[in-house]
């Protein structure tokens, strides 16, 4: 090999120092160099190869086609990836330790073993007896799987020559390793190495590849973004595990939709694929609740409902609390403001908690007006029509801004059994007789609208019903 260099890389972009800093010259990260050692590019660098005859073609002359794809038998999984898994792409789940990563890699193995492909299942953290082990409490029973624990990547490429599988999946890639490198495993140049020889194999050989990833404490994938780039997939596997509910989202999809999302809820035998997500987060509600507001949702091209809990209760303290959780903070703050201004609510006294039910994560601003109508109805002790959801986007005006994909978030309400919707009138206008005969509509424009038509303020009354809650739980219409 070449002379090697030691020095220092970046955790966060990969840059190599030949001097440590708290921070990061590039980047700007503090605390993110570690010692690494530096390789210089080499024809030989790497053992696995992509047998090519590589030439400039015009573009119009390239024959072009979206690949085999192969079917999960996992109706959730294959409508994330946009069909099913690629012939020889490659990629990258990643999270938290115990969500259930091992587990989900082990049932697709079984629905690609049970359309007669070979599997080849590297375990580096765990023995091939506690993988078999989860394999029998999983009830896969399969003679297409092989099961190899590992690290040395010059083993595992030679297990790969041998077994010549359809399917590669390594658990993890920051535990495998290549020997002539004298960094440990995990660093940056062992986990950039590893992604590119598995890329090399997914692409040279066909081989469908997956790398399990670790993720950081914040959260993100461990190793450098360059792994992220390399792959064609990055799949983030999150959940909530008081409730069992797990999700796989998809961030990057070279061939397919992104932002899509797979529900699962974990059992005693794996995990299963939950196709009415919105029957899933709603089956626990609590009807005629103050501060508890329904709210349609995309997660890509589904729309799904979830519930929208708020508690305003005084403080004790000087300085109140805001916290929220399935939400972003700062746009909390943000309709905590508009609810000051535009209506005249105080909340200088009490603190505020939001909570999005089920363990989900709202990102899109379509739930503001939900948001904000859950923390009035909690703040004027009055509960919101069960029968009715709410969708709009909240400007710092007041105004109601129009949302996205309006037909898809009604009619998931309407299958839901709901009567009523709150919607920024931009989007009433034109809506199919499917929906409005269904479902009675309510445009709203600015904010005051909104709490008009939900709550009763200064002694008026709302159009639709609404019962009064003490903080004893009892309730009166109004």
């Amino acid at each position: 090999m070449s002379k090697q260099k030691l020095g220092y890389s970046c955790r966060s972009c990969s840059q190599f120092f030949t001097k440590w800093s708290g921070i990061c010259p590039k980047c700007a990260e503090w605390n993110t160099l570690e010692e690494d050692v530096f390789i210089p590019v080499e024809k030989t660098r790497f053992e696995s190869h992509r047998v090519s005859h590589n030439r400039p073609e015009l573009i119009h002359e390239i024959k072009a086609s979206e690949g085999q794809r192969t079917a999960t038998n996992i109706t959730v999984v294959d409508r994330l990836l946009g069909g099913g898994v690629v012939e020889g792409s490659l990629i990258l789940i990643g999270g938290d330790p115990g969500i259930g990563k091992s587990t989900l890699m082990l049932q697709l193995s079984e629905a690609f073993s049970t359309q007669g492909k070979t599997v080849l299942y590297v375990s580096g953290e765990e023995s091939k007896e506690q993988a078999a082990l989860r394999a029998k409490r999983l009830g896969i029973k399969t003679d297409k799987i092989y099961l190899f624990s590992e690290t040395l990547f010059s083993e595992i490429k030679k297990a790969i020559d041998a077994i010549k599988p359809q399917l590669l999946i390594i658990d993890s890639v920051q535990i495998v390793y290549k020997g002539e490198l004298p960094s440990l495993p995990g660093s940056v140049t062992q986990v950039k190495e590893i992604a590119m020889e598995a890329m090399h194999i997914a692409k040279g050989e066909k081989i469908t590849t997956f790398l399990i990833g670790h993720v950081t404490k914040s959260g993100e994938l461990a190793g450098p973004r360059v792994l992220e780039h390399i792959v064609d997939t990055v799949l983030d596997f999150e959940g909530d595990r008081e409730h069992g509910y797990r999700i796989l989202r998809s961030t990057k999809n070279r061939f397919g939709p992104t932002d899509e999302i797979a529900l699962f809820q974990m059992g005693t035998k794996g995990l299963k694929e939950v196709l009415n997500p919105s029957e899933a987060f709603l089956k626990e509600r609590i009807k005629d609740v103050a501060g508890s507001v329904i709210v349609p949702t995309m997660e890509g091209s589904s729309a799904f409902l979830v519930e929208v809990q708020a508690l305003v209760a005084p403080t004790n303290f000087s300085t109140s609390s805001r916290k929220s959780t399935g939400l972003d903070q700062n746009r909390l703050s943000l309709l905590l403001a508009v609810l000051e201004k535009r209506v005249g609510y105080t909340f200088q006294s009490v603190d505020v908690f939001v909570s999005v039910a089920g363990g989900m994560k709202i990102v899109e601003p379509a739930a503001d007006l939900g948001v904000l109508m859950s923390i009035a109805s909690s703040f004027s002790k009055r509960s919101i029509n069960s029968e009715t959801v709410v969708i709009g986007e909240v400007g710092l005006t007041g105004e109601i801004r129009s949302v996205s994909r309006i037909e898809s978030r009604l009619k998931e309400a309407i299958h839901m059994g709901f009567k009523y919707a709150v919607i920024p009138k931009k989007n009433s206008v034109g809506l199919p007789d499917s929906i409005t005969k269904k479902l009675t509509i309510f445009g709203v424009d600015l904010v005051e609208e909104a709490i008009g038509q939900l709550l009763s303020r200064k002694g008026g009354t709302s159009t639709i019903q609404t019962k009064k809650v003490d903080y004893a739980g009892t309730t009166g219409a109004s």
